[in-house]
């Protein structure tokens, strides 16, 4: 069974109070007490990330770990890879993530994972991803960008939480610079199960996602249903 969860923002970095999110993405393993692996790539391997990764993950089920790109624990990233059942990738920089990714062949050895049942996660860039597309700010003012196309359509996190997403996804889909996809809030994330959406699910009341799409007569944003997790 092949499982992406991509989240719009929240998690351990965005809300270190309340981990259901987290929680969440580890539930979805088989295996009891799951090796979950941290891909903090997209924030240039930031140590304090990492910090905060282990001491929120140290209080859930799980065995943690990371890989670090410019530190790898290994020549074998592919083994070290494959023996984890959960990878959960960090926000920050998606175009430098996805540049670094390739150069060491991480989005191919992603794929093999992904199809072979670990679970895949992650929120802002390491929600986009996963998708043909999205919008990112990575490289100055927000803009679409290519991306892994493990799941059909585009993303656009953040939805609610910075006020240029939203206008700036409806811009780019209408001009089709985007195709359509998925929007979420900052404490939504999507759940998709061999390539479709299982179901939404938040840490947040408020918390929401829609379908994006262009229509004959502009936008259309279809709210999704949303599992709280509270």
């Amino acid at each position: 069974m092949k499982q992406i969860i991509a989240m719009g923002g929240g998690g351990f970095s965005m809300e270190p109070e309340n981990l259901s999110l987290d929680q969440y993405v580890i539930t979805q393993s088989e295996r009891k007490s799951p090796r979950i692996c941290f891909l903090p790539t997209a924030s240039g391997d930031s140590q304090n990330y990492v910090q905060r990764f282990y001491r929120a993950f140290q209080t859930l089920d799980c065995v943690p770990s990371h890989l670090s790109l410019f530190k790898p624990p290994s020549t074998d990233l592919t083994s070290f890879l494959m023996e984890k059942d959960v990878i959960y990738v960090g926000g920050g920089n998606t175009r430098n993530m996805l540049v670094l990714w390739k150069e060491w062949g991480l989005d191919l050895i992603l794929r093999e994972a992904w199809k072979s049942g670990v679970v895949l996660a992650g929120l802002s860039a390491g929600a986009i991803c996963w998708f043909e597309e999205g919008v990112t700010d990575s490289a100055g003012p927000l803009t679409s960008m290519k991306s892994l196309g493990f799941l059909q359509g585009s993303f656009c996190p953040h939805y609610d939480g910075e006020k240029d997403r939203r206008p700036m996804y409806h811009q780019l889909i209408s001009n089709e610079f985007l195709c359509g996809g998925y929007a979420t809030d900052d404490g939504a994330a999507l759940h998709f199960i061999n390539d479709q959406l299982f179901q939404t699910v938040s840490s947040r009341p408020v918390a929401r996602a829609y379908r994006v799409m262009r229509g004959k007569h502009g936008i259309i944003e279809t709210p999704l249903p949303v599992k709280y997790l509270g």
